[in-house]
């Protein structure tokens, strides 16, 4: 049996653009090391929650390392483990973030956020302000993080299902009304409401005058990833959510901080796998963000450029003593008005007796005819332990934890 390591390069997949000739920025890079780990190894493409579906980083981590939506606790809850905050399902999380709002006819449009040097004393101190709100029964408690950034944690009989006052990501959208997903979440939901015009209540006059709150969720008992896959080991990333979502399935986090240098810092974080195989870990999880920063550039010529820089990281993978997995979390296309898309991401497995198929080049293009086929995220794993010499051989029972054979009841086929 081997272990198995993940290198995820978050936004990896592209689209095909007209100034780099028809090709995406993995297809039109020059990338020597991932060309010849094709060529040794087996490709596909994968879609982390399914075909043309757009997923946050957090939905899609979870799916591919082999977890179920109605398992999902909520980015919040993830945010509060990776800051060492103690969390219970007695309570809901959501992320609070400071903003500036203008009035207009048809409500209150948010117009950016404080600048994380200059505005960072005020924004806590108004953050400060709207700590320990009680609204019929429920309690919403502000931890500040950073530049007006909070962790509120709603005590008294809370529900999570909530949709978000956060329109997410861009300036210049309405504050949205929270609304309740279903009928036992109206109170919490109206609460919410009150809670939000109380806090512009507070915040009049003041250059940022509202909070808002997406992500809301609360913890959930799941196997943990020993439990569910029978190995176990580090999570390493620079995002405190991502540490936090490896810490709540009993993963090590690693704190794998990301710098100017990203050629440096890829490198960084495999030598990091190579002292945890030498340690005994039998997983090995190290995320990267420069990809996904490259595709929110917009330039399509920057996720070229990034993506062959990166290969140079990519020339002393384990790949004699584990098996090796480089892949994406999802698209983040370097094209105009699309945060993420439902596009398919590079998926790379090498390691010994793994089958090489023919494919010679890196690119979603080129791994369309790979032997690994199309994908979804509950497909990652099984493929993974099985090429690890490590498959539940189902018609024995051999343990009781739920979803260990990655629950292909829940997948239709790809065709």
């Amino acid at each position: 049996m081997y272990p198995i390591v993940v290198l995820l390069l978050d936004g990896l997949g592209d689209r095909a653009h007209q100034v780099l000739g028809g090709r995406t920025g993995n297809e039109a890079a020059a990338t020597p090391n991932l060309d010849s780990l094709a060529a040794r190894g087996s490709c596909g493409l994968l879609y982390a929650v399914g075909p043309g579906r757009a997923p946050s980083s957090e939905v899609a981590h979870w799916s591919l390392l082999g977890y179920r939506p109605d398992e999902f606790p909520g980015r919040a809850v993830f945010e509060a483990l990776g800051r060492g905050q103690e969390v219970s399902d007695e309570h809901v999380f959501a992320y609070a973030a400071l903003r500036p709002a203008q009035r207009r006819d048809d409500g209150w449009w948010l117009t950016g956020r404080p600048d994380p040097d200059r505005d960072a004393e005020e924004a806590e101190r108004l953050v400060g302000r709207c700590d320990g709100i009680e609204v019929d029964g429920l309690t919403f408690s502000l931890a500040h993080l950073w530049r007006g950034e909070a962790i509120l944690r709603i005590s008294g009989g809370a529900d999570e299902r909530v949709t978000d006052s956060d329109a997410f990501f861009r300036a210049w959208h309405p504050l949205l009304r929270p609304q309740p997903l279903v009928p036992e979440a109206e109170r919490t939901a109206r609460a919410c409401e009150e809670w939000t015009r109380e806090v512009m209540r507070r915040l009049e006059g003041e250059r940022f005058n509202v909070i808002t709150l997406k992500w809301f969720g609360r913890p959930r008992g799941v196997p943990t990833f020993l439990e569910r896959h029978g190995v176990s080991g580090a999570f390493a990333a620079e995002s405190a959510f991502l540490r936090g979502l490896g810490l709540a399935l009993g993963l090590e986090p690693v704190d794998a901080p990301e710098t100017d240098d990203p050629v440096g810092d890829l490198r960084r974080r495999v030598a990091l796998a190579a002292e945890r195989l030498d340690a005994g870990d039998t997983f090995v999880f190290c995320h990267q963000k420069t990809t996904d920063a490259a595709g929110h550039t917009k330039d399509p010529a920057v996720k070229r450029d990034t993506i062959a820089e990166l290969d140079a990281a990519l020339d002393e993978l384990p790949t004699d003593r584990a098996i090796v997995c480089i892949t994406g979390d999802h698209a983040t296309p370097a094209s105009l008005d699309v945060i993420h898309s439902g596009d398919p991401v590079p998926l790379l497995v090498a390691g010994p007796g793994v089958r090489a198929d023919g494919v010679t080049s890196f690119g979603e293009l080129p791994f369309g005819a790979g032997i690994l086929g199309r994908l979804r995220g509950p497909d990652l794993m099984p493929v993974l332990l099985n090429a690890a010499d490590r498959p539940l051989f189902l018609g024995s029972r051999p343990t009781p934890f739920e979803g260990a054979d990655g629950y292909p009841a829940l997948l239709e086929p790809l065709l």
